[in-house]
């Protein structure tokens, strides 16, 4: 199942990214609040995948690094003793572009990871055999899990490319309640008694030693979304 499975990003050279992540789940799949879950990377705040440990969004506060990674349909399922895809976000805000050494993608289940800065933003696509590398230009994009999903970038993307940050983004989040239908920015699917559904939303401007994160367990409502903010970006 699907871990961030849409993400909206703006950026400029030299200013803060501006993202939108929103986490398409199994329901009863438990998770933490984004928070500094690793010791070992004392500058990363994310949200914890509790089942795998890792996270689906870490930002970097040092550097100002987001990464973000995607489900993509190739290969659904990993080979057993493959990496967990919920390592990479992780690795891409501790290496930056650097992150391939540091994990073998044989066997690892198919994905989308995108690392944003205030350089540039690069994605890595790999349906798994192959891995692409794309450099984005300045400007708005939208990144889903694939199939279906590409038609959320022609029903959304204009509205996000002319709408404010952060404000105008949430309130196109909450245009809808969530709907049964891959093309909408939340949705809600049952299936066999399980539920797979957005669990989760936030908004992201991070820059070097600053982070405002803004999230939500139910991103489609009028209920005020929790702030978190280090280096006076509050």
């Amino acid at each position: 199942m699907g871990r961030v499975c849409t993400v909206v990003v703006r950026w400029s050279r030299g200013q803060p990214p501006h993202i939108l992540a929103l986490r398409d789940e199994l329901t009863t799949r438990d998770f933490d609040d984004p928070g500094w879950w690793w010791p070992e990377l004392p500058d990363v705040v994310g949200g914890r995948d509790r089942s795998a440990g890792g996270t689906w969004c870490a930002t970097r506060i040092a550097t100002g690094a987001t990464a973000l990674v995607v489900n993509r349909p190739h290969k659904q399922l990993a080979d057993p003793g493959a990496p967990s895809r919920g390592v990479l976000p992780l690795l891409a805000v501790e290496h930056g572009t650097g992150w391939l050494d540091h994990v073998e993608l044989g066997g690892m289940a198919s994905f989308a990871l995108l690392l944003a800065t205030p350089h540039q933003v690069t994605t890595w696509d790999f349906d798994g055999q192959g891995l692409v590398t794309t450099e984005h230009p300045e400007g708005t994009h939208m990144l889903t899990s694939g199939g279906p999903e590409d038609r959320k970038a022609d029903g959304h993307l204009r509205a996000f490319e002319e709408a404010g940050f952060p404000h105008g983004w949430r309130r196109l989040v909450g245009i809808r309640p969530p709907q049964d239908d891959p093309a909408a920015l939340v949705v809600r699917h049952e299936r066999d008694g399980q539920v797979f559904a957005t669990v989760f939303g936030e908004l992201i401007e991070a820059r070097p030693g600053g982070l405002r994160l803004e999230y939500s367990r139910r991103p489609w409502t009028r209920e005020p979304w929790p702030v978190l903010a280090t280096g006076g970006t509050g």
